[in-house]
């Protein structure tokens, strides 16, 4: 990847473009965020994609029309999930959050098991396998709090299990009709009779809206340009593909997350990563006894935190938890919105951790998250001394290590519970969601967390997204090294000209970077050379933010800056946020009160040559400095 081509891209396609499962959308300036927060019609009417838990996509959205067309009452709308237990939760959720607001409604649940035709799909192929639909109705108003339990857990269904479902209806439909037209009654129409979809309600039954006679066509839009290359690549490593593959895919991830692949970086070794029989090593992870079977795969990396704090609830006893330092904003959201509510220690400095000790000698405490390093500040816990007092007090400490990832930074060992996002960097193509759960065998609380954890894990990771993040994982050392080197140079040539590098009348005031912001917590679960399974360092990862000294400095650096546009990280691509604009529109003063600006911008590095990348944070340099001038004179 040698040159950038963000600009490009326009207002509410996908990023990457032409890309039918994207996670990130374009929005190219400043104002188009603020658009977007604010519901202008100019933007949203633009939005074709989103990220996933923030946007509903276009195919689930169709999806749950055509639930709604058939099964809803009224005014109700629908929300699908992948099994009877998660919808079950959403429905839950929407009665306590709906009575919280004064507000109280009850949902209900349909669920749709839809099955193909065996005369028209391999029944041996993951495409020749039924779809399990579980439909939560409740009534439209309510929507805004449904769609709460949607961004918060991420446990929806994906973009792929809708095309999936969709594909399947559409068959169905296309059966039914040479049944209705053929004047005798055909094998196939016998065997449409053993297939379709069932219905199975858990209240009474309730009665339909007029049913639909076909399956809407699908809204277009950018990704629907019949790219044959990646309509090749959807059948050759998705639908296609035989069952096994999916399971040999889950396999290779818990391994390569686990860190017991021995040959990863060898061709052979990664199309064999899943075989039952293959030989594994001790974990690199920093505690060796760490195997696949600690590792728990989840659709997104949300839904593996909202799952760590479920686990905790239900295997210890309920107490507040504590949010340490400032995390993406659906963390703290998990734990403010489930169980008994949390203590927010914003800041993840070292003066929070002397707050900490004051609240643990009034009261328990159930569990600690933080992140390393934290999002957008990339700051780094003091890990050991929260160990220590875990250990005293007797709680739990989940860390969320996305942002450092496995290849430059070595953290379980001070947690009970790892937990990532996979949909970013650990990824890069920014075309599927997943997360992982990883349990520290060497925990006090190990035992115990495993025993309820495999008594209620659920593996509701659809099969066609696992084999995409195994073979999009394949490169993920190579890239985080090529992308480490991106940034660091990008930073110090940033941080030349900022005020916190030496230089008073830089227009940057502070480069938040994990190896100038508390770099001696990050230093000590740095991956050094002597120890790496390559012999190659663990770097400061591929993102870092960005505060300037006026408003008018951060917009034009920001729609100066030749790159993509859009929420989500860790992507091949260099791409850039507003991240204050977009996570804390409503909540600004708030935000600012944790040192997270309002003009803050936030960016991942990519993998585009390092000199074009330097000259386009120059230019986007220069242009702010122009605004501050144009703002003081």
């Amino acid at each position: 990847m040698s040159k950038l081509q963000g600009n490009s891209a326009a207002l509410g396609t996908s990023i990457p473009p032409d890309t039918p499962h994207a996670i990130s959308v374009s929005l190219p300036t400043w104002r188009d965020n603020v658009g977007y927060e604010e519901g202008d019609k100019r933007v949203v009417s633009s939005m074709v994609n989103g990220y996933p838990r923030f946007f509903i996509h276009l195919s689930i959205a169709k999806l749950a029309g055509i639930c709604e067309q058939r099964h809803a009452v009224g005014n109700e709308r629908a929300m699908l999930f992948p099994t009877k237990r998660s919808a079950q939760h959403c429905r839950e959720f929407i009665g306590n959050r709906s009575k919280s607001l004064g507000k109280p409604v009850t949902a209900r649940l349909v669920h749709l098991l839809i099955c193909p035709d065996d005369q028209v799909v391999d029944k041996d192929s993951i495409a020749g396998t039924c779809a399990d639909l579980h439909i939560v109705l409740f009534p439209g108003d309510s929507f805004s709090v449904a769609k709460e339990f949607w961004q918060h857990a991420g446990l929806g269904i994906s973009s792929r299990v809708a095309d999936k479902c969709l594909t399947l209806l559409q068959l169905q439909e296309e059966q039914k009709a040479k049944a209705a037209a053929a004047p005798v009654a055909s094998a196939a129409s016998n065997r449409y009779s053993r297939g379709g979809f069932t219905k199975h309600y858990s209240a009474a039954a309730a009665p339909k809206r007029n049913s639909i006679t076909a399956v809407p066509n699908i809204v277009k839009g950018p990704e629907d340009v019949g790219d044959d290359t990646a309509v090749y690549l959807e059948e050759r490593y998705g639908r296609n593909l035989p069952l096994t593959a999916a399971r040999f895919a889950k396999k290779a991830l818990q391994r390569r997350l686990a860190g017991v692949l021995l040959c990863d970086s060898t061709p052979d070794c990664q199309e064999d990563a899943g075989n039952e029989g293959l030989v594994v090593g001790p974990s690199t992870r920093g505690v060796k006894d760490v195997s696949e079977n600690d590792v728990y795969l989840y659709p997104t990396g949300m839904s593996a935190i909202w799952s760590a704090h479920q686990l905790a609830l239900n295997t210890l006893t309920p107490a507040k938890s504590i949010c340490f330092g400032f995390p993406y904003t659906d963390t703290l959201k998990i734990l403010e919105k489930w169980g008994p509510g949390c203590h927010f220690l914003g800041n993840g400095l070292d003066s929070d951790i002397d707050e900490l000790e004051k609240i643990l000698e009034r009261e328990p405490i159930l569990a600690l998250f933080t992140e390393f390093p934290s999002n957008p500040l990339l700051r780094s816990a003091d890990l050991p001394r929260l160990r220590r007092l875990a250990d005293k007090y007797n709680f739990i400490i989940v860390v969320d290590e996305t942002i450092g990832n496995l290849k430059n930074v070595k953290v379980i060992q001070y947690a009970d519970i790892a937990v990532s996002s996979l949909s970013k960097v650990f990824s890069g193509a920014s075309n599927v969601m997943g997360g992982s759960l990883i349990l520290n065998p060497q925990g006090r609380h190990y035992a115990s967390l495993k025993s309820k954890l495999d008594e209620t894990f659920e593996d509701v990771y659809f099969d066609e997204d696992a084999i995409y993040m195994e073979r999009n994982s394949r490169d993920f050392k190579e890239r985080v090294d090529l992308i480490d080197a991106n940034t660091q140079t990008i930073c110090e040539f940033l941080r030349s000209r900022s005020q916190a590098g030496g230089r008073p009348d830089g227009v940057i005031k502070e480069v938040w970077y994990p190896k100038y912001t508390t770099p001696e917590h990050y230093e000590h679960c740095r991956i050094k050379s002597a120890v790496s399974e390559d012999g190659k360092p663990g770097g400061y990862g591929g993102l870092f933010s960005l505060t300037f000294t006026s408003m008018e400095a951060s917009k034009a650096f920001f729609d100066t800056l030749n790159c993509y546009k859009g929420p989500s990280l860790g992507t091949n691509f260099t791409l850039a946020c507003p991240f204050t604009i977009l996570a804390h529109y409503l909540e600004l003063d708030w935000a600012a009160r944790y040192g997270v600006e309002e003009g803050l911008v936030r960016v991942s590095v990519g993998l585009e040559d390092k000199e074009v990348l330097l000259e386009s944070f120059r230019v986007a340099v220069e242009a702010a400095e122009i605004a501050s001038v144009a703002k003081s004179a």
